[in-house]
């Protein structure tokens, strides 16, 4: 039993019992350990495989691997991965690699790398997209560190992840430090800012008068087309579901967004790095302002008010187009912001593996990372999408629906932040002039700041 396990897992959590599964259903035998040693008991025995070996302690569990040992953390993020790596750390070797698959924070990631580095521990932090069935069935894995680590993660991180549907793997190596992580944050950026724009969508259409299924089908016919997601097949799954008393599911849902901390994270490296990041940012305000219930109806009694657009004719094609073009002004954003970082922090990401990787098996995986791939395949140091000619021909084609659709929704008072602020910053993007030469102005007036002349 001693040595050899090519690889081990702590945290039996969903997420970590489904990845184990997947190790075993790719030829792994895998050690596992839970700090409640009955977790470890009640899975190993519910799982009843021959290559899972369970441990009571970190002890039996570093033992029963096979050097290099390699390990993957899946606790919560923060404190408790500190606590597990130091109680790791007596029990390592030279070359032992340390794989977190939690949700860190990139610069968590980066502390722990520098720390462990030094002592001959090879430190991996790797972001896992997908939630549990990716876990279990191939997840989106975007790994990032010690690179010295990655001949022996590869064909096991590689072999459990998902493939496109050109058999590609997703999971590629991103880079040193915290890279990995920051990549997976990013990722979660644009996932806030794709959903709260779709909500805003489904917002109009039920305030033109649409049932849940109407949407739903209408959500259905675009995952056929230009705007195929994940996303927006499940928003059509979401809007079908019944409550037990036949109601919409849906309606019955109390109408405020939690969040886990990744949106706000990548929009404050938007704010940090000088980065327009406004549809992520407006999509962490969203939540927010539905988090805010009980002030929301005091300033509803207020202010109340009869919110429609019926009567829009064509508000189905506009929809389709403006969700379609709002998207990839979020994938501008965050492949904008990814290259700022890779210059800021010293990382050599790959953007057109990063959008392999984010091609399958994770949560914003949609048909236009296709055409992203090829765009960073052909230029693979762009700065900004939108001068790509996919871009340019795309965006200009649906520039008059999202404008149109936006001004029905402001007359009709349905809020679309996250929709109105990508159509801020592609106008803003492609100003050649913008009044911030006023703001110089004004900044040097009453404050002496310093300002540029025009060149020439």
């Amino acid at each position: 039993m001693k040595g050899d396990c090519s690889i081990g897992l702590i945290g039996l959590a969903v997420m970590g019992q489904n990845l184990v599964l997947n190790l075993l259903d790719h030829d792994n035998k895998v050690a596992v350990y839970n700090r409640t040693a009955q977790v470890t008991d009640d899975f190993v025995g519910e799982a009843n495989h021959p290559n899972l070996v369970g441990s009571h302690s970190l002890e039996q569990f570093v033992q029963s691997l096979a050097k290099p040992r390699k390990i993957i953390l899946m606790v919560k993020a923060g404190d408790p991965v500190d606590a597990v790596i130091n109680d790791l750390k007596p029990l390592l070797e030279d070359g032992d690699i340390l794989i977190d698959g939690g949700n860190s924070l990139f610069t968590d990631s980066q502390r722990r790398s520098d720390d462990l580095t030094p002592q001959g521990i090879h430190f991996v932090g790797c972001g896992i997209s997908g939630g549990q069935d990716g876990a279990r069935f191939g997840p989106s894995m975007m790994p990032g560190g010690d690179e010295s680590a990655w001949p022996a993660l590869k064909p096991i991180l590689q072999g459990i992840s998902a493939k496109t549907e050109a058999g590609e793997p997703c999971c590629e190596w991103m880079g040193n430090g915290g890279s990995g992580h920051f990549v997976k944050m990013v990722h979660n950026g644009i996932e806030y800012g794709d959903m709260q724009m779709i909500a805003e969508i489904y917002d109009l259409l039920r305030h033109s008068g649409r049932s849940n299924d109407a949407i739903a089908s209408l959500f259905d016919t675009w995952n056929q087309g230009r705007l195929a997601s994940y996303l927006v097949e499940i928003t059509s799954d979401v809007l079908r579901i019944k409550d037990d008393d036949g109601s919409d599911w849906v309606d019955n849902i109390w109408d405020k967004a939690g969040q886990k901390g990744t949106g706000k994270w990548t929009a404050i490296q938007t704010l940090e790095l000088g980065v327009p990041g406004s549809i992520v940012t407006e999509a962490v305000f969203a939540r927010a302002l539905s988090s805010r219930w009980d002030e929301r109806q005091a300033v509803h009694e207020k202010y109340a008010k009869t919110t429609s657009v019926a009567g829009y004719q064509g508000l189905e094609d506009d929809a389709e187009a403006a969700l379609y073009a709002a998207k990839l002004l979020a994938y501008a954003q965050g492949f904008t912001l990814l290259t700022e970082a890779a210059r800021e922090y010293d990382w050599k990401l790959n953007m057109a593996n990063i959008a392999q990787v984010w091609k399958a098996g994770c949560i914003i995986r949609a048909k236009a990372l296709d055409p992203i791939q090829s765009v960073f395949q052909a230029e693979p140091d762009l700065d900004n999408l939108m001068l790509s000619d996919f871009f340019v021909d795309e965006l200009k084609g649906c520039e008059a629906a999202l404008r149109r659709l936006l001004v029905r929704a402001i007359e009709g008072g349905v809020p679309v932040p996250a929709l109105s602020n990508a159509l801020a910053y592609y106008d803003g993007v492609r100003s050649q002039r913008l009044p911030a030469n006023l703001i110089q102005g004004q900044r040097n007036f009453f404050g002496a700041h310093e300002y540029e002349r025009l060149p020439g």
